[in-house]
């Protein structure tokens, strides 16, 4: 199978070499500098250093040229630039089968990737998620993982899935793409939340609490948007939020942790010089909790900590002061 990566960033790079093993793969990036260096050095220095390209790997510098031969184009831009993706191949009448790793809700419409996706190409393509509790580091390194690719044809799902998957990176396939991308979106909240919990010196009992609590908010949500209450309890539900709210490679965490320091956000995110996902997904997230009038006081606690400059040791104290209520997936 010939993949097109378009985008080399730490997670594009990532599958862009793991794929290479068995397909031929061409890696593609908008900065012109990046992918010079990358095809002189044969590494990303810039956004992935430390793990060299396979001879196999192709890097390419024209877009067109780039995605001429795919037969699979696997889109790796954070969620700020999916939709420009999309529409550029939708443009170039590139209307090949479609993947993506971005992870959360568009900015200002609250949309899911596949809602753009559908809203730019339309009818007829065939498109999907690959996600999951996976670290791109130890993904490129060869170590065992396991993620879903969840798209909106279960045929092209299995297919996709058998022709991707490889003994240390094990791809399941679901056709409940709004399931699995609610899931992939909002633990990302709640590893911020888990990252304030444990910076704030709560304890594991406090952050396993906020973990059970936080996956309900997902399947409630998800739940609400299409998806199967089944999702949230597999890899590209609680597996995405287990690895993200306890891993130190986690971005997500790693920005809870700095806020319970005391740390403004715009620092925080000046010093982890990457996306942080979870930061945008916050507000978006909670707002459409509202419009739906579904019951989410931990992503609502993170938004107003994130974005209404509410100190995270008040908005703690304010989810423990919540009243008890049964355990459900109908409230908190």
């Amino acid at each position: 199978m010939n993949i097109t990566v378009i985008g080399a960033g730490a997670w594009g790079t990532a599958l862009a070499i793991t794929f290479c093993g068995r397909h031929a793969v061409t890696l593609w990036t908008r900065e012109a500098d990046v992918t010079e260096t990358m095809q002189v050095e044969r590494e990303n220095k810039r956004f992935f250093p430390g793990f060299p390209f396979p001879e196999a790997l192709k890097v390419e510098a024209d877009f067109d040229v780039a995605v001429s031969d795919a037969d699979l184009l696997l889109l790796a831009t954070p969620l700020v630039g999916f939709r420009a993706g999309v529409r550029r191949l939708q443009q170039n009448g590139q209307l090949r089968p479609l993947l993506w790793v971005c992870k959360g809700l568009e900015a200002e419409t609250a949309k899911l990737p596949h809602q753009i996706v559908a809203e730019e190409l339309g009818d007829g393509a065939q498109y999907g998620a690959l996600t999951g509790p996976s670290f791109a580091e130890e993904v490129a390194r060869g170590l065992p993982t396991a993620v879903t690719l969840a798209a909106n044809d279960a045929d092209f799902a299995r297919r996709t899935a058998i022709e991707l998957h490889s003994p240390r990176l094990r791809i399941y396939a679901s056709d409940d793409l709004p399931g699995a991308e609610v899931g992939g979106a909002v633990k990302n909240v709640m590893a911020i939340a888990a990252g304030i919990c444990d910076g704030l010196g709560f304890g594991y009992n406090a952050r396993a609490a906020l973990m059970t609590r936080g996956l309900a908010e997902i399947a409630r949500l998800g739940v609400a948007l299409g998806g199967r209450a089944e999702t949230f309890l597999g890899l590209a539900g609680m597996g995405d939020l287990v690895l993200t709210c306890t891993g130190d490679l986690s971005r997500n965490r790693r920005v809870g942790l700095a806020l319970a320091e005391g740390k403004t956000l715009t620092q925080i995110l000046a010093e982890l010089g990457h996306v942080a996902e979870g930061v945008s997904t916050a507000r978006e997230v909670a707002q459409l909790a509202d419009r739906l009038g579904i019951d989410m006081p931990i992503t609502q606690s993170v938004n107003a900590i994130l974005h209404e400059g509410m100190p995270a040791a008040e908005a703690v104290t304010q989810l423990l002061s919540r009243d008890p209520k049964p355990e459900s997936l109908r409230g908190s």
